[in-house]
C-alpha cells in the first residue's frame, strides 16, 4: 500500500477506514472480539503446476530449497496485494487498513519432541521490483540459518522472556496496560513488527509434519485478521464436468478470516485469485500490482 498522508485517528500500523457501511460500522459493538466473528474458508487445490514449477525452479540444486511453503507465501501476497481489503483489521472499536504486508510463522529449530520453536515474521515490500517470491525465499532462508545454526533466540522469545521475569501481578498488570496502548492505537511499534498476532498473515505448515487440521482459531490479541493453514499435499480425486475422474497431488489450505473484513462475495473472488495462481504458477513472477485475469 503506498503511504497516504497521515490523518487524525490513523495509527503506527494502519490507516483508519472512514467509510464503510453501518453494517460493518456496528458490527464491532454488537460482536467485539475478533474470535467471535470467525469464518474459515477451505480449499483443495491442484498442485500440479506449482510441483512442476518449484521443480524448475531448483533445477540448480540450491542448498535452500524453494519450497510449496514459500509459494503459497507468495501466491497469498499477490492475492492481498491485488485485494487490500483481506489487509484490514479491527482495533479499539474501528476498522483500520494496515500499512504493511506481513507474513509470520512458526520455525523449529530442529525436528524432534525437544525441539524449540521460534517465531519469524517476513515483510513484502509491495513497491519492490523483486518478485514475491524471491523475497520470501531470501527472508526464510536467512531466518532459518539463524535459528537452526546458532543458539541465540529470535527476538521475539527474548522479549517474552523479559516479560516472564515479571511476578505474576506485575505482568498482569504489564498485559492490561499494553492492551489499553493497543485498543487507543498506541501500542509501540517495536513490539508490533515481532508479535506474529499483528502480521497480515499467521501461517502453519501442518503438511511438513503429516498432519492436517481444517480450522485455526484467530486471537483477541493483536490485529491479526487471516490464520492459515497448509495441510500434508498427497494425492487426491478431481471431478471433471463429465463425470470423469482424475487423481492429482492436492493439499488443503484452511483460511480462518475476521468476516467483519470484508463480505462474502469478496471473499470468494479473492479465492479465484488465489486458485489462479495455483493453476498458473509463473504468474507470481510478475510485478505484485499487476491484475491478473480470470
Amino acid at each position: 500500500m503506498a503511504d497516504r498522508k497521515k490523518r487524525r485517528g490513523d495509527r503506527k500500523d494502519g490507516y483508519l477506514v472512514r467509510e464503510t457501511d453501518p453494517l460493518h460500522a456496528i458490527s464491532p459493538y454488537i460482536l467485539p472480539n475478533r474470535t467471535d466473528n470467525e469464518a474459515v474458508l477451505t480449499e483443495t487445490v491442484d498442485m500440479t503446476n506449482v510441483v512442476a514449477y518449484i521443480e524448475g525452479r531448483n533445477a540448480d540444486s540450491p542448498e535452500f530449497r524453494y519450497t510449496f511453503f514459500h509459494f503459497i507465501c507468495a501466491a497469498l501476497a499477490k492475492t492481498i496485494t491485488l485485494r487490500p481489503k483481506m489487509n484490514r483489521f479491527y482495533s479499539g472499536h474501528r476498522l483500520y487498513d494496515r500499512k504493511d504486508l506481513l507474513f509470520s510463522f512458526v520455525v523449529k529449530r530442529k525436528f524432534a519432541d525437544d525441539g524449540a520453536e521460534a517465531l519469524a515474521t517476513v515483510k513484502i515490500d509491495r513497491e519492490s521490483d523483486v518478485p514475491p517470491l524471491d523475497q520470501i525465499y531470501e527472508q526464510v532462508k536467512k531466518y532459518v540459518y539463524s535459528v537452526r545454526k546458532s543458539d541465540k533466540n529470535d527476538s521475539t522469545t527474548d522479549k517474552m522472556n523479559l516479560l516472564l521475569i515479571m511476578p505474576r501481578p506485575i505482568l498482569r498488570f504489564a498485559m492490561r496496560v499494553l492492551r489499553w496502548l493497543e485498543y487507543h492505537g498506541r501500542y509501540p511499534k517495536a513490539l508490533m513488527y515481532d508479535d506474529p498476532y499483528y502480521s497480515s498473515v499467521f501461517l502453519s505448515n501442518l503438511g511438513s509434519i503429516k498432519m492436517s487440521a481444517d480450522y485455526h482459531h484467530l486471537a483477541n490479541w493483536g490485529t491479526n485478521s487471516i490464520f492459515v493453514i497448509i495441510g500434508e499435499m498427497k494425492p487426491m480425486p478431481f471431478y471433471a464436468a463429465d463425470g470423469s475422474v482424475s487423481v492429482r497431488e492436492a493439499l488443503k489450505l484452511s483460511l480462518t478470516i475476521d468476516e467483519r473484513i470484508a463480505d462474502g462475495f469478496y471473499f470468494a473472488n479473492s479465492i479465484k485469485i488465489l486458485k489462479k495462481l495455483f493453476e498458473c504458477p509463473e504468474l507470481i513472477e510478475r510485478p505484485l500490482n499487476e491484475p491478473i485475469e480470470l
